[in-house]
């Protein structure tokens, strides 16, 4: 499981579109103390988690809230730079819980598909590294805002073209029946969507 956010080249999934945002750590979830645990990883430079901006809780206009994937970190003046942009891919950890029964992980996704939903999730059922899950409730049964929906990798298409690899879709669709941290593409779009 994850401890870390994911850092390294491999996070970015596609190269645009582009909208950055300045950001105040303050106001984005779920990490450090702005999480379910309270233990949440703490953004570095040079990480790129995908947060949720804005409130926590349904008074403060959750789950409207909008989403993106953390560029850079500034720790001088606490201030991340965010990709907000709809459409961009990108590679995140994601746990395959479903639901919450009694504020414990109860159903998990054995067969994820392309275009399945997936949420920011503050429960603190998920790994210190990872921000995203495939339930639409946290753990205290408060709707998640949408960060968009799962996607294939680079690698993961049918190859048509003349001796590709591929000879089907190779999007990793078998998980255990249990809570597990997957690496998926994810294509996001702005949680403002998600209905309130």
């Amino acid at each position: 499981m994850p401890a870390t956010f994911i850092s390294g080249p491999s996070w970015q999934g596609s190269s645009g579109p582009y909208v950055p945002v300045r950001v105040p750590l303050a106001s984005l979830w779920p990490q450090g103390t702005n999480s379910g645990s309270g233990t949440k990883d703490t953004p570095t430079n040079g990480e790129h988690p995908v947060f949720a901006i804005g409130g926590r809780t349904a008074a403060d206009g959750r789950p409207l809230n909008v989403t993106g994937v953390m560029l850079s970190y500034n720790d001088d003046d606490d201030i991340a730079e965010m990709n907000i942009a709809d459409g961009v891919i990108v590679r995140q950890y994601i746990t395959n819980i479903l639901t919450y029964a009694a504020g414990t992980a109860a159903t998990f996704e054995t067969a994820p598909v392309a275009g399945q939903p997936v949420y920011v999730d503050d429960s603190d059922d998920l790994a210190e590294g990872c921000t995203l899950s495939l339930s639409p409730l946290n753990d205290a049964d408060v709707k998640n805002p949408q960060a968009g929906v799962l996607w294939w990798d680079q690698d993961e298409y049918k190859n048509i073209g003349k001796g590709g690899p591929n000879a089907t879709d190779q999007f990793d669709g078998t998980l255990a029946d249990a809570k597990t941290e997957q690496l998926y593409s994810v294509l996001l779009f702005n949680g403002s969507r998600e209905l309130a």
